[in-house]
């Protein structure tokens, strides 16, 4: 995608007007705190009990380790400004302060996605391979692949912050309830659609590269777990997928309907739902 030099007016800040037609606003932010805190209260207390335990660092609690992390990353590009607009009143936000948010909340969704990945492929190899395991994934190998995930995000959001920085913002209001890529390029004088080619190939490639391999895997490891002949241990192993599937359900779906809602629109998908319901109707 090529750049041209605008000569637009760049703001100093920004005004969050997403909230602005819903009502309830202490209520939505009391909500928000809340789940905000118990996010950083379970993510933490995750943390400081893997790395407290010398008997938890192993691969699968590494990661689990990791994904907290992100998870505090992720919650909280979002959360601080929601929070800062729904409660404290303040739908002002610096240029710099959302351009930091768009690039820990993105960093935060590309890293989870890429941990999430990560958790598949454990539980993967070590039920398909119980012998092998831990020749198989050591822990030095799987710090080594968080790493290169935290590496392939930060390259990746630099590109996109970078480009969304180059753009002019002649009206500082984003219509939106905080700072991400899609808001921010809807907020410049310009034709947002060229400017979609980089998060929509990232899109692709979360839901429709990532999404169906962790699909594949935990079908594998349902269908392993069936062959099992201990019917303990299948229940136990069972158990044990479903705990690792439920972040994933957590995770994509929002982001099927964030990524529907962002690039069509509610209108359209609203309107393309009532056409299906007409014609079968009819």
């Amino acid at each position: 995608m090529s750049l041209v030099n605008f000569s637009g007016q760049n703001v100093a800040e920004f005004t969050i007007t997403g909230f602005d037609h819903l009502p309830y606003h202490k209520l939505m932010g009391t909500v928000i705190l809340l789940a905000y805190c118990l996010a950083l209260l379970g993510s933490t207390t995750n943390i400081c009990v893997i790395s407290t335990d010398r008997r938890l660092h192993r691969p699968m609690y590494l990661l689990i380790c990791n994904l907290a992390l992100v998870d505090i990353m992720f919650s909280t590009g979002a959360s601080t400004t929601m929070i800062s607009v729904l409660l404290a009143g303040d739908k002002t936000i610096s240029y710099h302060s959302c351009l930091s948010r768009v690039y820990i909340y993105h960093l935060g969704d590309i890293t989870e996605c890429l941990a999430l990945s990560l958790m598949a492929l454990d539980r993967t190899v070590a039920i398909s391979e119980p012998l092998r395991y831990a020749t198989i994934l050591t822990n030095q190998r799987v710090f080594l692949l968080i790493v290169v995930s935290w590496l392939l995000g930060i390259c990746l959001m630099g590109t996109l912050v970078s480009v969304a920085d180059q753009l002019p913002y002649c009206q500082p209001v984003i219509k939106y309830i905080f700072c991400d890529y899609a808001a921010i390029i809807r907020a410049a004088c310009v034709d947002p659609e060229p400017y979609w080619l980089l998060s929509s190939t990232g899109a692709l490639w979360l839901l429709g590269g990532q999404f169906p391999l962790i699909l594949l895997s935990y079908g594998k490891l349902v269908f392993t777990v069936l062959r099992l002949p201990s019917t303990e241990k299948g229940g136990r192993t069972f158990r044990t997928v479903i705990s690792h599937f439920i972040p994933v359900v957590c995770y994509y779906a929002p982001k099927l309907v964030s990524v529907l809602l962002t690039r069509v629109g509610s209108k359209e998908i609203r309107g393309t739902v009532l056409r299906v319901l007409r014609r079968n109707l009819l």
